[in-house]
C-alpha cells in the first residue's frame, strides 16, 4: 500500500543515512585527536585506566628528576672520598719517607700539612645543592625518592634508596654547651638559634666546654657568617670564651651590618639590631679532632717520635676514606640502575596507555572512506525514498 502520509522508505533511508554519520563522526574524531578513548563517554572503564596510567606516568618524571639530583650528590661525594683516599695515599708516602733519620723533617711535614689543607677544602667543597654528605652535618642516611608503588587497592606509597652519609671531615659538629641566649633557642646541643627584632638588643654567652686547639665557633648574623678558631695559647688561657668573644665581636663589627655589639660580661656578646629588619642569628661548634679523619689533626712528622705515630695513624685514615668511597660507589650504582628502570617503565606506561586509547590510523583511514561512500549511498537512498509519493499523481491523470 501507498501512502502520502506515511513514508517508511524514507524514514529507513533516513535513519541509515543518520546512523553513517554518527559513526562518521566518529572516526573524523579519532582521526582529528588520534585517539579512540578520547572521553569518558567513549568508554569509561578504558578511561579512567588510562588517567591513572598517566598520573602515574608523571610522577616517574618526577623521580627520574629525584634519581637525577641523588645521582648528582652522590657522584660528588664519591669523586670528593676517592680524592682524599689519594691525598691520604699521597700522605702515607711522606710519612713512611719522615721515618728516615737522615731527612728534613720539617720540609716533609710542611707537605702534611698541605696536604691536610687539601682534605679539608675537598670536604668543604663537596657538596651539591648545599648538600653535603662527607663533613659530617647531615644525619646517618639521606633518603633518595626512587619509585611510586601501587597496590591491588590503588593504595600508592613512595619508596626511597637510603645513603649512609659519611664522616671525612677532621673536625665534626658535637654536643656541647658553647652558647646560651637570654632568649630564643638554646640548648646543649651543638646549634644556636634566636631572633633579634629591629631595633631591640640580646646577648649570646659563650660558655667553656673544655675547647681544644683548632675548635672553631662560627656564627651567622643575617646573610653575615664570622666565625674564631681556638689556638693552644687560647686554651692555656684563663678565660678562652673571652678570647673567642673578642674575636667575634671584631669580625661582626667589620661585616658593615647596622649592629651593635658590646660585652656585659664574661664571654657575653650584647648584639643591638638597627638594621630596620628581625635579625636571625644561629651558631655552631666545630669540635678539631671528632671527625671522622680527626686524628688527621695531630699527625706531625716533624719529629721522629711524631712520624712513627702517624704511621699507625694514616692507615687507619686511608681505610675509612676507603671505606666511604666503596659505600658512595655502591649507592651510586644502585640509582643508576634505578634510573634506567624508571626511564623503562615510563616507557612501558606510555605504550600500555597508547595500545588502549590510540586510534589506529590505517584502520580509521580505511573505515573513512568506507563510510563516505556509504553517505553517499544514503543520501541518494533517502533522496529516491523520497520521490516514491511522486509516483501516485500519475494514478490520478
Amino acid at each position: 500500500m501507498s501512502s502520502i502520509l506515511t513514508n517508511n522508505g524514507a524514514m529507513v533511508a533516513l535513519q541509515t543515512l543518520k546512523s553513517i554519520n554518527n559513526q562518521l563522526g566518529d572516526t573524523q574524531g579519532m582521526i582529528s585527536t588520534g585517539k579512540s578513548v578520547a572521553s569518558a563517554k567513549d568508554n569509561s572503564a578504558v578511561w579512567a585506566i588510562s588517567k591513572v596510567m598517566e598520573s602515574d606516568v608523571k610522577g616517574f618524571k618526577a623521580i627520574s628528576d629525584s634519581l637525577a639530583l641523588g645521582e648528582s650528590t652522590v657522584a660528588v661525594a664519591s669523586n670528593a672520598s676517592e680524592t682524599i683516599t689519594d691525598l691520604l695515599t699521597q700522605m702515607k708516602g711522606k710519612i713512611v719517607a719522615a721515618q728516615e733519620d737522615n731527612v728534613d723533617r720539617g720540609k716533609i711535614n710542611d707537605d702534611v700539612t698541605a696536604l691536610k689543607d687539601q682534605i679539608n677544602s675537598v670536604v668543604s667543597a663537596a657538596q651539591f645543592n648545599g648538600l653535603n654528605l662527607i663533613d659530617g652535618s647531615q644525619g646517618a642516611t639521606i633518603d633518595v625518592l626512587s619509585s611510586l608503588d601501587r597496590d591491588a587497592s590503588g593504595t600508592v606509597t613512595a619508596s626511597n634508596i637510603s645513603v649512609s652519609t659519611q664522616d671525612l671531615s677532621t673536625g665534626g659538629y658535637t654536643a656541647a654547651a658553647v652558647f646560651t641566649g637570654t632568649t630564643g633557642v638554646s640548648t646543649s646541643a651543638d646549634v644556636f638559634g634566636m631572633t633579634i627584632d629591629d631595633g631591640s638588643s640580646d646577648s649570646v654567652v659563650i660558655v667553656d666546654p673544655t675547647f681544644a686547639a683548632g675548635d672553631k665557633i662560627s656564627l651567622t648574623v643575617g646573610e653575615e657568617e664570622v666565625s674564631y678558631t681556638f689556638t693552644a695559647d687560647d686554651v692555656a688561657a684563663t678565660t678562652p670564651e673571652d678570647i673567642a668573644a673578642v674575636g667575634l665581636r671584631a669580625a661582626l663589627q667589620a661585616t658593615g651590618l647596622a649592629i651593635d655589639v658590646d660585652f656585659s660580661s664574661t664571654g657575653t656578646l650584647d648584639i643591638t639590631n638597627n638594621t630596620g629588619n628581625d635579625l636571625t642569628i644561629s651558631g655552631q661548634f666545630t669540635n678539631a679532632g671528632s671527625g671522622g679523619l680527626g686524628a688527621l689533626a695531630a699527625i706531625d712528622v716533624s719529629t721522629a717520635l711524631g712520624a712513627s705515630a702517624a704511621l699507625g695513624s694514616i692507615e687507619t685514615l686511608i681505610d675509612t676514606a676507603i671505606s666511604a668511597s666503596a659505600s658512595f660507589g655502591s649507592v651510586q650504582g644502585r640509582i643508576e640502575t634505578q634510573s634506567d628502570f624508571i626511564s623503562k617503565l615510563t616507557d612501558s606506561l606510555k605504550s600500555g596507555i597508547g595500545s588502549m586509547v590510540d586510534a589506529d590510523m590505517e584502520e580509521a583511514s580505511a573505515r573513512l572512506q568506507a563510510l563516505q561512500v556509504q553517505q553517499q549511498l544514503g543520501t541518494q537512498s533517502l533522496s529516491i525514498a523520497n520521490q516514491a509519493p511522486q509516483s501516485i499523481l500519475s494514478l490520478f491523470r
